[in-house]
């Protein structure tokens, strides 16, 4: 037996010049003073999270990939040395990331309660 419920169809809304509206948001786009908010509000809710030891490896693993690539090609060393650098500064610039965020989120969030810090 033929299925009898069938799933609607989305109509294309076809305007007299010939032009066809793509799906997604329709209404006017937001001005400069809008956009300036929202990206705004974005970076604040980016700041407002805590650091996190996730954040801190891979922002230490893409540091050191750098760090990498500049040994072997600028100083001439050979890949072994430049990765067997590159794991002991791995080692420095996790922790280092780490608690240098954890003293910007601190001292962020005493600004916003007024306590000011000092």
């Amino acid at each position: 037996m033929a299925q009898t419920k069938r799933k609607r169809r989305t109509k294309h809304r076809g305007k007299a010049a010939g032009q066809v509206e793509i799906r997604g948001r329709t209404g006017r786009p937001p001005t400069p003073e809008q956009r300036k908010a929202q990206a705004r509000a974005a970076r604040a809710d980016r700041y407002a999270r805590p650091p996190s030891w996730r954040s801190a490896a891979n922002r230490a693993l893409i540091a050191t990939a750098l760090f990498v690539v500049v040994v072997v090609l600028f100083f001439d060393q050979s890949i072994a040395q430049a990765v067997a650098l590159g794991g002991f500064m791995l080692l420095i610039y996790v922790p280092l990331g780490y608690y240098t965020d954890s003293f910007f989120y601190k001292r962020r969030q005493a600004k916003l309660s007024g306590g000011g810090g000092r």
